[in-house]
C-alpha cells in the first residue's frame, strides 16, 4: 500500500500529505511531510520513520490518543483550518489543513497541510513596513503643517510692519521697495496656504464646510479682489451670472472662492492683453441639489494639447520655462481639481498655444428656494460656445498694424509713459510686457525700438525711456497710416 501511494503525484506535491486510519496510526506521508516534519530518513534509521506514528504526535493540540484510536473535535471536510504542526524535535509551525474522511467500513483519513510560517512572517514584515510608512506619512504631514505655520508667523509680522510703514510714507523711492516686500509677503502666504491644503488633501483629512451664502455677493467679492490688478494691466474683465441661479445657495463658499481666485490668478498671470471673462450658470437640478457650472476664459499664452494632462497634477506645470518666467509651485490647479471633486463635480481645460485657454468646472450645491427649471444642457452648450467665440474674437490683437492692435498698443503705451512719468517702474515693466507681445509681428526696426525701451525701463532711465517711447509711438502711427493706404 505504501508503495502504491508513492506512485501517485502526491508524493512530489508541495504541500504535506498524511494518511491515517481509525487508530490514528499514520500509514503514508509524502516527501514534503517527511522533510518539513524532520523525518527525512524514512524507515532506514531506527526511530526515524514517520509512518506508524500517531497523528497526535504531529497535531497534539487537535488529536489526543484514546483507547479506540484518537479523540478530536476537528470537523472533517474540505474547509481549511489553521492548526499547529510539531516536528520530530518538538518545535512547531503554523499550517493550513484540510482533513477528509474516505470510506464507511474501513475509514481512511487524508490530511493535506500547507506550511504558512513563511507567509505569516512575510505578512508581519509587510504590515510592519505599512505601519512605518503610515507613521512616516504622519510625521511628514505634521512637519509640513508645523513648518508652514512657523513660516506664516514671521511673514505676517513683516507684512504688518511694511503696511504700517507704507501708510505714512510719501517718498516714492522708499515706497517702491516697501510695496515689493508687501507683494512678496502676499505671494508667500499664498504658497503657504497651498502647501497646507495640499498636505490635508494628500492625507485625506480635508473636509468641506457647507453653509448658506449669497451667491452674487460671493462673485462680487471675487471680482473686487481681481478687478484692480486686471485693469491695471490693460486687460478687460467681464463677469456674467445666469438668472437661473438662486440668490442663496448652500455650499462651501470659502472653497468656491478659492477655486475662482486660483483660476483668475492664473488667467491674469498668463495674459498680457485681451480680456478675461467669468461665467456662472446652472446646468442641472435633482430635488434640492443643483449643479453650477463656471467658465473662466482668457486670451493669454494658452497651452498645447500635449500639455493638457499635466495641468492638474501636483508640482507640475505644462512647461518648465513657465515656472522660471511666471513662478508658481504647480499646486494650484491640483488643489482646484481635488476641491471640485470633493464637491461632486469635475474640472476641465481647453486651450491652444498663444490663443488663450478656457477652464470650466462644475460643483453641486443645495438650493435655498424653488427656481424654474430649464434646459440645462442647452444652456451649458451656449455658454461654452460664447466662451470659445470670446477667445477667437481677440485673434487680430497680435496682428501688428490691425485696428485692434493699434488701439491696444496706443492704450498701453499711454499707460506705460504715465508710469514712467510717475517713476512707477514696476507697473511700467508690466505694460512693457504687453507692448512686447503686441509687437511680436512688427518689423525689425520696431522690435529693436521695443527692446531699447524695455532696457531703459529696467534701468529706470527716464530720459532714454521717454526718447524710445516717442520713436515707438511714431512707428506705431506710421504703420497705421501704411495699413490705411493699402
Amino acid at each position: 500500500m505504501e508503495e502504491a501511494y508513492r506512485v501517485f503525484p502526491i508524493e512530489d506535491a508541495l504541500e504535506m500529505v498524511l494518511m491515517f486510519d481509525r487508530t490514528g496510526r499514520i500509514s503514508y506521508a509524502n516527501a514534503a511531510a517527511r522533510k518539513k516534519l524532520g523525518y527525512e530518513g524514512g524507515g532506514e534509521e531506527q526511530g526515524e520513520a514517520l509512518e506508524g506514528r500517531h497523528i497526535g504526535d504531529i497535531f497534539p493540540n487537535t488529536f489526543q490518543s484514546a483507547s479506540d484510536g484518537f479523540a478530536t473535535d476537528y470537523p472533517f471536510g474540505r474547509e481549511v483550518r489553521h492548526l499547529v504542526a510539531y516536528r520530530r524535535n518538538l518545535t512547531c509551525f503554523p499550517v493550513e489543513t484540510r482533513i477528509l474522511s474516505i470510506g464507511s467500513q474501513q475509514v481512511t483519513y487524508i490530511c493535506m497541510a500547507d506550511d504558512i510560517l513563511e507567509r505569516e512572517h512575510l505578512g508581519r514584515q509587510i504590515e510592519q513596513v505599512r505601519e512605518e510608512a503610515r507613521q512616516a506619512e504622519k510625521v511628514k504631514s505634521e512637519f509640513v503643517a508645523n513648518v508652514t505655520h512657523e513660516l506664516r508667523t514671521p511673514v505676517n509680522g513683516i507684512l504688518g510692519n511694511v503696511r504700517e510703514l507704507l501708510s505714512g510714507e510719501d517718498n516714492a523711492r522708499i515706497g517702491k521697495p516697501l510695496r515689493l516686500i508687501e507683494r512678496c509677503c502676499g505671494d508667500m502666504n499664498k504658497i503657504i496656504n497651498n502647501i497646507l491644503d495640499f498636505s490635508k488633501l494628500d492625507a485625506g483629512k480635508f473636509t468641506l464646510e457647507p453653509q448658506r451664502f449669497h451667491f452674487r455677493n460671493m462673485l462680487d467679492y471675487v471680482r473686487a479682489q481681481h478687478i484692480s490688478r486686471i485693469t491695471e494691466k490693460g486687460i478687460d474683465f467681464f463677469m456674467t451670472v445666469s438668472p437661473q441661479i438662486p440668490e442663496y445657495v448652500v455650499g462651501d463658499e470659502l472653497r468656491i472662492v478659492q477655486i475662482l481666485n486660483n483660476l483668475l490668478s492664473n488667467a491674469l498671470k498668463f495674459t498680457s492683453m485681451g480680456k478675461i471673462t467669468v461665467q456662472a450658470l446652472r446646468t442641472a437640478r435633482v430635488g434640492e441639489q443643483m449643479e453650477l457650472f463656471f467658465i473662466v476664459t482668457d486670451t493669454g499664452i494658452g497651452f498645447g494639447e500635449e500639455d493638457q494632462d499635466k495641468l492638474f497634477q501636483s508640482f507640475s506645470q505644462a512647461d518648465a520655462s513657465i515656472s522660471r518666467k511666471y513662478g508658481g509651485t504647480g499646486l494650484g490647479l491640483y488643489i482646484c481639481r481635488q476641491l471640485v471633486e470633493l464637491m461632486g463635480g469635475r474640472i476641465e481645460a481647453e486651450g491652444r498655444k498663444n490663443e488663450g485657454s478656457v477652464f470650466s468646472f462644475s460643483i453641486w450645491v443645495e438650493a435655498c428656494e424653488e427656481e424654474n427649471r430649464a434646459g440645462a444642457d442647452d444652456v451649458k452648450a451656449v455658454f461654452l460656445k460664447m466662451a470659445e467665440q470670446s477667445r477667437e474674437s481677440t485673434g487680430d490683437e497680435r496682428e501688428y498694424g490691425s485696428p485692434r492692435n493699434r488701439e491696444l498698443l496706443e492704450k498701453n503705451l499711454s499707460k506705460l509713459i504715465l508710469c514712467v512719468e510717475m517713476e512707477n517702474w514696476e507697473k511700467a515693466e508690466m505694460f512693457m510686457e504687453t507692448v512686447r507681445q503686441l509687437t511680436q509681428e512688427a518689423p525689425d526696426q520696431v522690435k529693436r525700438c521695443v527692446l531699447r525701451l524695455k532696457m531703459a525701463i529696467q534701468k529706470e532711465d527716464y530720459d532714454k525711456a521717454a526718447a524710445e517711447y516717442e520713436k515707438l509711438k511714431q512707428g506705431s502711427q506710421d504703420s497705421g497710416r501704411a495699413a490705411l493706404s493699402v
